[in-house]
């Protein structure tokens, strides 16, 4: 038997959301709701896709930017694939870009240009997993889901004070929260829950005394709130190491090339490198060139992935092309696949951080070109 929500601490977290709500671009706020106003799926799809691994204050431009280029889902299913991917460069764990465009053709395809409501049915899509799923059909479809994610796994760990260490505490803290989540509002209830978390119940010196839970805080309650989640101890983050090797010609043009569909960043613009994955180091010499230059040493970068460090040996060579039609015009060199990209159209290409931190060793003015 499915038990019976929490509604007098749900009606205290709501009581406190609807007085202070963050407001964000992609949410519709008590105030909105009581006018009417109704969440759009195809928003709160983009907005959580985009949340993942990654700060509201940095996904707030792009999610702009992506409605602006594609106001809907059908003219994103419709939209080339490099468009998308040079749209998100910035935005890191490109598997979701690539992902995006796959689930708006799904939508568009399978369900006539209509998200489904129901949590089976958005799993199937992909790209969406149990977290996306619940907040989709919690925000957008106003379903009772259990939302889970780093904020509200803080939350409720504080509130019932779980020992088990995360990550093996995520069924016990989803249960929790559905056992808490109300019959009427769920949707409101869920982004409550994310806003408590990113505001008052935070990582660090938590505001226990404005929190509308802090009669019933468990974690409080023992003085000691900042040390939930338990957390397993963690593995130290490989290293790896690779080379990679910055060409510009003498119309001011960077050598460039696309990564393979897949594997880490793939489908990604990249400069040419040593072929480094996250559990073996590539050539770090100059000797692996991708082509005859004067190579010089420019020094090194590094860059943190989810589950290893890269440090790249970074080459730069200037070379001297035969032009046809000015900057980035003119033939690869011999044996190559790429193309010469000028300066002031760098920011534009879908470069991931890692490649536009090599190419700013080698060239510091690249991306201040334009």
């Amino acid at each position: 038997m499915t038990p019976e929500p929490a509604t007098d601490a749900a009606a205290l977290l709501l009581g406190w959301y609807d007085r202070h709500h963050r407001d964000l671009p992609w949410r519709i706020s008590p105030p909105m709701a009581r006018k009417g106003a109704v969440a759009d799926p195809y928003h709160v799809w983009l907005s959580e896709v985009m949340l993942q691994q990654t700060t509201v204050k940095a996904v707030k431009a792009y999610f702009q930017k992506f409605l602006a280029l594609w106001p809907t889902v059908g003219d994103l299913a419709a939209a080339d694939t490099e468009d998308v991917m040079k749209a998100w460069a910035g935005l890191g764990y490109y598997a979701r870009a690539r992902n995006l465009k796959k689930c708006a053709e799904a939508v568009v395809r399978d369900h006539g240009g209509r998200f489904p409501d129901r949590e089976e049915e958005l799993k199937a899509l992909p790209g969406i997993g149990d977290y996306t799923a619940a907040a989709i059909a919690a925000i957008a479809f106003n379903r009772r889901s259990a939302v889970l994610d780093g904020n509200v796994e803080r939350v409720i760990s504080r509130l019932h004070a779980v020992e088990t260490p995360l990550p093996a505490a995520k069924p016990e803290m989803r249960a929790l929260v559905h056992t808490l989540t109300p019959l009427g509002r769920p949707g409101d209830f869920a982004q409550a829950m994310m806003d408590l978390g990113a505001t008052i119940c935070t990582p660090k010196r938590p505001a226990c005394s404005l929190c509308p839970f802090r009669a019933d805080c468990r974690a409080l309650k023992i003085a000691d709130p900042e040390t939930f989640p338990r957390k397993a101890p963690r593995k130290e983050k490989p290293l790896r190491l690779g080379a990679a090797f910055v060409a510009i010609d003498d119309c001011e043009a960077v050598y460039l090339r696309k990564r393979p569909e897949t594997g880490l960043l793939g489908g990604m613009t990249e400069i040419p490198g040593t072929e480094w994955t996250s559990r073996r180091d590539g050539d770090t010499s100059v000797d692996a060139h991708p082509f005859p230059a004067p190579w010089e040493p420019c020094g090194t970068v590094s860059h943190v992935f989810t589950h290893f460090e890269l440090r790249l040996s970074v080459f730069r060579a200037s070379v001297v092309r035969a032009s046809e039609g000015g900057a980035g015009a003119g033939a690869a060199p011999a044996g190559t696949s790429g193309w010469w990209e000028p300066l002031d159209s760098l920011k534009a290409q879908a470069l991931p951080t890692v490649m536009k931190k090599a190419i700013a060793k080698a060239i510091p003015h690249a991306f201040a070109a334009g």
